[in-house]
């Protein structure tokens, strides 16, 4: 198959295809005389397992561990757990911060709401949020 017809097949952008190829996760590909790489069966699956893993959270780094797992005759379970619960461990962090930063968001809204009703649009000065904001910047930029 030509490039065209794998990235339509695998929902991979050509030059996704070709980074992939560059960055050693994808073998080099056969070219026709008109200089066309081609690829196989195998080729296309590779790639919807990259994709598949991309979409789970795993860096190019990661992927290429797993790929290699694949490829070797050895236990890889306890390595890819290994990997699992690294990328577990990442998600529930981001997760505490996002959650963090939800409750400041909310807040923050509750407090321009309570603000706006008050009639207090006109002048920047009477915004909480923007104060609460010079705020934090003062306070960091003091030795």
């Amino acid at each position: 198959m030509q490039i065209g017809t794998v990235a339509k097949e695998t929902g991979v952008s050509i030059d996704t295809i070709r980074f992939y190829e560059k960055q050693g996760l994808l073998r080099r590909q056969l070219r026709t005389n008109g200089g066309f790489r081609l690829f196989e069966d195998g080729d296309v699956e590779r790639l919807k397992f990259i994709r598949s893993a991309q979409e789970l959270g795993f860096s190019l780094a990661e992927i290429g561990e797993l790929l290699a797992l694949q490829g070797e005759q050895v236990a890889a379970c306890s390595h890819v757990q290994e990997l699992l619960e690294s990328k577990l461990s990442v998600v529930r962090e981001k997760l505490k911060e996002l959650t963090k930063l939800e409750s400041t968001l909310n807040s923050s809204l509750i407090k321009c709401r309570k603000q706006a009703r008050k009639g207090g649009d006109a002048l920047l000065e009477s915004c909480p949020v923007l104060n609460g904001i010079r705020q934090i910047a003062h306070r960091k930029t003091k030795p």
